[in-house]
């Protein structure tokens, strides 16, 4: 199809999505010949060429067949329409599509697949309360693009932190970004060539993988265990001839399963690091909801072999879009110079919103509330899944998530599917899974949404079903 002014995409989407209509609602008849172009165009006072588009479209969608010298005809069995934003379950296992769904509001719908805490838990640190100070420390700046590390004082910040999980770093081994996912694209863009090995936590990050298969790696999947990776599939990768591979992990509130690595294990991938001359890094995207003194790799090798990614999205808001990367000095200054050359910088204005934040000494209270609320949601969460029958992956003092699976359920897809026609948006295994054809009982629970009676409800009647049924 050709290229369309924006204008004319638009008018084309909406003809697509209205003769889909009219044929579901049997204006045009399976096996009929739709009007000429000619007489569609006059028919929607539009050009010629947008009707071509459309029929394109609607060819490509199943919908229209055409046949040489007679015109456009609709397919004897077209497909049902199906509404962008219905969130049917053919949607709802596409990864894209989840992503759309975190960033809905609709308050129709229980987002159980949501990856952030319940927005009440943010309200400490409510950035409209921050903006006055952040004009203080110099409006000037705020009209140019600042450092290609970040703001200077932010990562003083953030020096200070990580010295509190026990990891040196100046601020010359800092490199400020937007977010937790655009550090991971500049390490991936700095490190990673097409056809190259990259490992991964298995089942993982989603979003991550997307980057990888961007990128064109060869993506080799880490089993993970309750306890941290498999370390013998690790050792057995990276015995592997050719160039040693990155090896993308999350210690400790691990995405989607919950499970923090050991201490012995965190002590094993690094000896592994150390012999095969591996890259390990570490996403600590929920550093401010576990103890500081957590088991971190980037704490025993500090910053040696570990490129260490954190956030506040999850702890202050995903809309200040502030995330970093410490590493060694060396590195620290050549994926700067990527930052600058993709994005040329990051924002001086929300980095300085969050060093106001941080300096304001409410913070520390911040994140200690959000600790102990997330300490209780996670107990609640987990009497909850087991008693309705639940199994879980892994039990954490403290996690956003649960991973968890129901007998009755051989695919997480089915209940999925059930708790979809209940309103309820659930994040199922197979998404987080290289392979998202394949069958996975698990799925992951967000702890903070879990207590709202409508899960209880719609588990409790999807079950009473199950076990009332014939069949069963």
């Amino acid at each position: 199809m050709a290229t369309e002014p924006r204008s004319q995409r638009t008018l084309t989407g909406k003809l697509v999505q209205l003769i889909r209509r009219q044929i579901e609602e049997g204006v045009y008849a399976p096996g009929s010949r739709l009007p000429s172009i000619r007489d569609m165009a006059a028919q929607h006072d539009c050009a010629k060429n947008t009707i071509v588009n459309v029929f394109d479209e609607l060819t490509a969608l199943g919908v229209l067949e055409p046949r040489r010298g007679s015109g456009f005809f609709v397919c004897a069995a077209p497909p049902q329409i199906k509404d962008d934003d219905e969130g049917t379950l053919s949607r709802a296992m596409d990864v894209v599509w989840l992503m759309r769904e975190q960033l809905k509001s609709d308050p129709g719908h229980l987002r159980l697949g949501d990856g952030f805490p319940p927005l009440e838990w943010l309200n400490d640190v409510r950035l409209d309360k921050f903006h006055q100070k952040v004009v203080r420390t110099g409006i000037g700046a705020l009209f140019g693009y600042g450092s290609r590390f970040g703001y200077q004082p932010l990562r003083q910040h953030l020096a200070h932190k990580l010295a509190q999980h026990g990891i040196e770093a100046a601020t010359g081994q800092i490199v400020l970004t937007h977010g937790a996912n655009q550090a991971l694209d500049i390490v991936i863009r700095n490190f990673v060539r097409p056809g190259e090995r990259v490992l991964v936590d298995e089942p993982g990050y989603y979003m991550l993988y997307g980057k990888l298969k961007l990128s064109g790696a060869r993506i080799v999947g880490i089993p993970r265990l309750p306890d941290g990776p498999d370390v013998e599939a690790l050792e057995r990768e990276l015995r592997q001839p050719g160039k040693p591979p990155l090896f993308f992990t999350q210690s400790l509130a691990h995405n989607p399963t919950a499970s923090d690595t050991s201490p012995h294990k965190a002590h094993k991938i690094l000896q592994l690091a150390d012999r095969y001359n591996a890259v390990i890094v570490e996403n600590d995207a929920f550093a401010d909801f576990k103890p500081a003194t957590a088991a971190r790799i980037a704490t025993l090798d500090q910053l040696r072999r570990t490129i260490y990614i954190g956030s506040f999205s999850k702890s202050v808001s995903a809309a200040l879009r502030v995330g970093f990367i410490a590493c060694h000095r060396d590195l620290a200054s050549d994926l700067a110079d990527i930052k600058m050359l993709v994005h040329v910088s990051s924002s001086e204005y929300c980095e300085r919103t969050l060093d106001v934040i941080l300096s304001d000494g409410h913070f520390s209270r911040h994140t200690a509330r959000l600790r102990d609320r997330l300490t209780q949601a996670t107990d609640h969460a987990r009497h909850l899944l087991e008693q309705l029958g639940g199994e879980l992956f892994s039990t954490p003092q403290q996690s956003m998530y649960l991973w968890a699976r129901f007998p009755q359920f051989d695919d997480a897809k089915e209940l999925a599917q059930g708790l979809m026609a209940r309103n309820i948006v659930l994040a199922p295994g197979s998404i987080f899974r290289l392979d998202t054809e394949e069958t996975v009982p698990w799925s992951r629970f967000n702890v903070g949404l879990l207590a709202d009676p409508r899960f209880r409800h719609a588990m409790s009647e999807l079950l009473g079903k199950i076990s009332t049924s014939p069949a069963a």
